[in-house]
């Protein structure tokens, strides 16, 4: 009925592995019962090679931590991971980042032996950064201060050394190392290079905020325009091409420079001006609602592209993203006609149903979802605001396409969605998937158990009590647990159909 996921690197949903790199609680829950050498290979595979499809904002290191610390691992396959040769030759984070988040946690929890790990990959190992920040949070004033000669070791003592330094202090997401080693009385020579570190890069500040580069006051419409059309390079290089890059910018520059006079030229370069001023235009008539915007919104998305050199589809993206900003009746109107369609434009305007429609909007948002997961699969990004719409306008009948979102996505965060959406839909998800989010990878995701998982799985009454007594926990979740604990630490007593 729906289309599976295409990506070859996540295993299916039924099997051990699967369930782990998705973060869902049943992963822990099945790992936890299966042979501990099946577990352990599983738990291994997933910090090797990290899952996540977008490891900035789904989060999986505090979930493998304690599944690591339940089933006593050790620390063998990580080191082994972390120090392995390709280390010197793939200096990406994304290689080791969740393997030293992972040992930040098990640090937390007490483990000696991870802090030792987390000190000698800093010392040694190519994304020293990362362990530096895991170690600045948790390790004690000695041992921080002990690093400090190997981490300057890193930055030979010439002009591009002392570059490299001043944006590592400048960059530096936790200040506190290098704030004790600049205090640190048995190294004043380390002292005296930080502070010239900390000085060059103020100065490198200051003289890049002295040198702007862009729009300048007294800037008319059409120069706004021709400086969004502009693709001259960065003043620090060139970036990737794109065409609109300027998009946001210029926009921004329209507000404060654009009025009533110069609407008709703002309209001439929306309709057919240059790729990037033809998208500030309809970007900034969209944000005020002109009544012209949603008519050229639909020329732009659905205007045939050029099949060799496509500037124009950045242009009908920059529409329709345009389109999705909007509000009022006016476009609410436009987007239950559009929403019929199948293309790019009946997705947007099935988004914009979702999001700010109303009861009567329903059957074109189900149909929306149920078609984008027929064709584009359980990961499509346009799922996100679908299913939220689901949840909002109450889509009962929404629930079992929801349930296959939840099992199959290889998204933490989309699955997080859809349990929300399905606590709206499902009479049983009280009883079911909600049990199984008391171990999610995703905060969010907890608490959201934490507030519906009914107390008639034996289970859950052990899990909240674990979760509050976790120093680790989030304080969303505990404070959600609190709510379902009473004072004797006795679940209050729920029903199978909704929360406390």
């Amino acid at each position: 009925m729906f289309a599976d996921s295409v990506d070859s690197d996540i295993a299916p949903s039924g099997t051990l592995l699967g369930l782990l790199q998705r973060g869902r609680g049943d992963g822990t829950l099945y790992a936890l019962a299966a042979p501990r050498a099946e577990a352990l290979a599983a738990l291994s595979h997933c910090l090797r090679c990290d899952p996540r499809r977008d490891w900035q904002i789904e989060h999986r290191s505090l979930y493998y931590a304690r599944l690591h610390r339940d089933l006593d691992a050790g620390l063998g396959a990580i080191e082994e991971h972390l120090f392995d040769p390709a280390d010197l030759v793939d200096t990406a984070e994304e290689r080791t980042g969740l393997a030293l988040s992972v040992l930040g946690h098990l640090a937390s929890y007490g483990d000696r032996g991870a802090l030792l790990l987390l000190r000698r990959y800093a010392e040694r190992g190519a994304n020293w950064r990362w362990a530096l920040d895991e170690l600045a949070v948790r390790d004690d004033d000695a041992g921080l201060r002990a690093l400090g000669p190997a981490v300057l070791a890193r930055f030979p003592e010439t002009p591009e050394g002392d570059a490299e330094l001043a944006e590592a202090v400048r960059d530096a997401y936790e200040p506190r190392p290098w704030r004790l080693w600049s205090e640190d009385p048995d190294r004043p020579g380390q002292a005296e290079r930080i502070g010239r570190a900390r000085e060059a890069g103020s100065f490198d500040r200051w003289r890049r905020q002295m040198r702007p580069t862009g729009p300048r006051p007294g800037w008319s419409v059409r120069e706004v325009l021709h400086w969004a059309q502009d693709d001259g390079p960065f003043p620090s290089g060139p970036p990737p091409r794109d065409p609109l890059r300027r998009e946001a910018a210029a926009a921004r520059c329209l507000a404060a420079v654009a009025g009533p006079d110069d609407r008709p030229e703002l309209l001439a370069a929306a309709r057919s001006g240059p790729a990037a001023a033809r998208a500030v235009a309809l970007r900034h008539l969209a944000e005020r609602g002109d009544p012209a915007a949603l008519d050229l919104i639909e020329a732009a998305a659905t205007e045939p592209a050029d099949p060799v050199e496509d500037p124009h589809a950045a242009v009908a993206r920059s529409a329709l993203a345009a389109f999705s900003r909007m509000r009022g009746a006016a476009a609410l109107e436009r987007a239950r006609r559009w929403a019929r369609r199948e293309d790019a434009l009946g997705s947007a305007a099935a988004e914009l149903l979702a999001c700010h429609g109303g009861p009567e909007d329903a059957d074109a948002v189900l149909a929306a979802l149920r078609r984008t997961v027929r064709t584009a699969g359980p990961d499509a990004a346009a799922l996100r605001p679908l299913v939220d719409g689901t949840g909002r306008l109450a889509v009962h009948c929404a629930a079992p396409v929801l349930r296959h979102v939840y099992r199959e996505t290889a998204s933490s965060q989309l699955r997080g969605l859809t349990a929300r959406a399905l606590a709206a839909t499902d009479p049983s998800f009280a009883a079911g998937f909600a049990v199984e989010c008391l171990w999610d990878c995703e905060e969010s995701t907890r608490e959201l158990a934490a507030r519906h998982a009914a107390t008639g799985d034996s289970r859950v009454v052990e899990r909240l009590r674990r979760l509050a007594a976790d120093p680790a926990e989030e304080e969303g979740v505990q404070s959600a647990v609190r709510g379902r604990l009473g004072p004797g630490g006795s679940a209050v007593s729920i029903s199978v159909g909704g929360s406390a």
